[in-house]
């Protein structure tokens, strides 16, 4: 079924598209979610911004996909929830001073490494990714990081959605979006070092 032929059997009240609607995005909009405001609200933000869909259907204007559109208001509601719990909430501009540890001197001019990262001492990346304490070390390192960089990294990298797609849910420039994508991969491989440096 097209997109357009989804929209107007939403819009004429159509049960069976709906069904299909929560069918297709309903856990990519939790993954949003939780990225944004952890997994203990995540469910109550899901249906506010089923509501939200809902009543905001009618002025879908078709500048995006159906579903960046929806994951948009996924992600509007969440910083939305995030202030209204009183929570800090910063997108973290590519002009802010964050400190991530990385030693400046770790790339040489040409971009290539300097100071190579050091050797893993598991014997393949099969062994590597079924470790589970560096999968704990892995978890502990995402769910450290800012939400909208936790929000970026699972939206990149693990449900390999592009960029232009992740601006338009974050609402956030390209270039920003880069750095902040940057900072969350690098805490994460930092994180990954110190476990095999123990």
């Amino acid at each position: 079924m097209s997109e357009q032929n989804l929209i107007k059997r939403l819009l004429d009240g159509d049960e069976k598209a709906y069904q299909q609607v929560v069918t297709d995005y309903h856990a990519s909009m939790l993954y949003v979610a939780r990225a944004i405001v952890g997994t203990a609200i995540a469910d109550e933000v899901v249906q506010e911004a089923w509501v939200s869909v809902i009543k905001a259907l009618p002025k879908f204007e078709g500048r995006s996909s159906l579903k960046t559109w929806i994951l948009r208001i996924v992600s509007n509601n969440a910083k939305s929830r995030l202030r209204k719990e009183s929570r800090h909430f910063s997108a973290g501009d590519a002009a802010d001073l964050e400190v991530i540890g990385m030693p400046e001197n770790r790339f040489s001019d040409d971009g290539h490494w300097a100071v190579p990262p050091q050797r893993w001492n598991i014997e393949s990346p099969d062994e590597l990714l079924t470790s589970q304490e560096l999968q704990s070390c892995m978890q502990q390192a995402i769910d450290k990081l800012p939400p909208v960089q936790q929000a970026i990294l699972s939206l990149r990298d693990m449900n390999d959605m592009n960029m232009t797609e992740i601006c338009k849910i974050l609402d956030i420039s390209e270039s920003n979006s880069r750095v902040l994508l940057h900072r969350a991969r690098t805490k994460v491989f930092q994180a990954i070092e110190k476990f095999q440096g123990n």
